[in-house]
């Protein structure tokens, strides 16, 4: 290391240290902690707006309400569905800070929270509507300190995280809405712990495999190939499956649906089934695994009823493609959002998972997810819980990383 790079680089530390001890950051930081069960409370009410993927509008119409609250410029909700709100800066170029909408779960899941001990319970209570409150937080936390930034900041509120929404509210943002040569820099606020940086993304995808064949009458047509019969010989195959444990790669059968009643032969048969891997040669290894296992599974038992003179038909469907990749270690946002999770008394560690940051990660724009604050678990359950302990830290977080990565520390 040459005299020059030592001297900026200890000049950078230096600065990165004493942001945090600025009156102005202070005040903000003191004013997340010191709002937190406003916050929390805040998170209950987004909660118990059923929002399932494809169905965000009325939480939607929600927070485009608390963008305008927050004095947010130009607040909008766009074509995609996604809720918009700019809080200008010096230059034009936009940090995106995002949370998303949409919970994972179907149209009548009843979202009522309830308390349970120190625990409280109800479906997307954390996943995200931590992430959604955390945002907020965040934009009246750099109000009440009047802080203002360099860049651009562009909060959003956004659809089609979830299951098949397959990122389609990023994909529109970042490939096709009317801002995409603004953004440069994105921070998603999803999970809980502010240790934890996800800069990797996982690379996803989701297959709808159709079986379909002539049914029957369970008895008096016994002999004719059963697609959901064809479904099970699929399934044994790939349950049996090796894959790379480094990097990790994964596959699930989450859905099947098929057949019309016990006494008939089932004439159609569908599976969904989510194939994931933190290298996208892996994936792509798996997927044609997964497709030869389709096609045997089908064939055997088609010869095995072959006498039956009926035969199956299958198509492959590919409903659901999340792009991957990383933002490197030594990334400015990464090493800001390193820093920031320091500064809250974590120790963090940086890692993949499949969240909004696989779009512009996959773009190359640097890209990291960040917790909300909080412990959760059972995510994607009816029992998904959250506590709020300590919650304040997220948001904590995550401002700072804007602030450091912003200042270009």
């Amino acid at each position: 290391m040459n005299l020059l790079t030592l001297i900026l680089a200890t000049g950078a530390l230096f600065a990165q240290t004493s942001l945090h001890e600025r009156a102005d950051v202070r005040q903000a930081l003191e004013h997340i902690r010191d709002n937190d069960a406003v916050h929390f409370a805040r998170q209950i009410t987004i909660a118990e707006i059923a929002a399932p993927t494809f169905h965000e509008g009325e939480r939607a119409r929600f927070l485009e309400k608390e963008f305008r609250r927050l004095g947010l410029k130009n607040v909008e909700i766009d074509k995609q569905g996604n809720v918009l709100g700019w809080r200008p800066g010096q230059s034009p170029k936009a940090l995106v800070i995002a949370a998303h909408l949409d919970i994972s779960f179907a149209v009548g899941v009843n979202v009522k929270v309830r308390k349970d001990g120190n625990r409280y319970y109800g479906p997307g209570l954390s996943d995200d509507s931590r992430g959604l409150t955390a945002l907020l937080a965040i934009v009246e936390a750099l109000n009440h300190a009047r802080i203002e930034t360099r860049k651009t900041l562009l909060f959003v509120a956004n659809v089609g995280e979830e299951g098949l929404g397959d990122l389609n509210g990023m994909k529109y943002l970042f490939q096709q809405g009317p801002h995409k040569d603004k953004l440069d820099s994105f921070i998603s606020i999803d999970g809980t712990s502010p240790a934890r940086i996800t800069n990797g993304g996982t690379s996803v995808k989701r297959y709808r495999i159709a079986i379909t064949g002539p049914g029957g009458h369970s008895y008096g047509n016994f002999g004719r190939p059963n697609a959901i019969h064809a479904a099970g010989r699929v399934v044994n195959r790939l349950s049996s499956l090796e894959v790379s444990r480094t990097p990790k790669t994964t596959f699930n059968v989450g859905k099947i649906e098929g057949g019309t009643a016990i006494n008939a032969i089932a004439e159609s048969c569908t599976m969904e089934i989510d194939l994931r891997s933190e290298s996208p040669a892996e994936l792509d290894r798996l997927e044609l695994k997964l497709l030869a296992a389709v096609r045997e599974g089908v064939a055997e038992e088609n010869t095995f009823r072959a006498a039956s003179g009926k035969a199956l038909k299958v198509e492959p469907k590919l409903v659901g493609l999340r792009p991957g990749g990383e933002t490197p270690a030594d990334s400015p946002l990464v090493k800001a959002a390193e820093w920031a999770s320091r500064i809250t008394g974590h120790k963090p560690t940086r890692g993949f998972s499949s969240t909004d940051a696989n779009l512009p990660i996959s773009l190359k724009i640097p890209a990291v997810t960040l917790g909300g604050g909080g412990r959760a678990d059972n995510h994607h359950s009816l029992d998904e819980w959250y506590e709020p302990v300590e919650a304040w830290k997220g948001p904590q977080t995550v401002l700072l990383t804007i602030l450091a990565f912003d200042a270009g520390l």
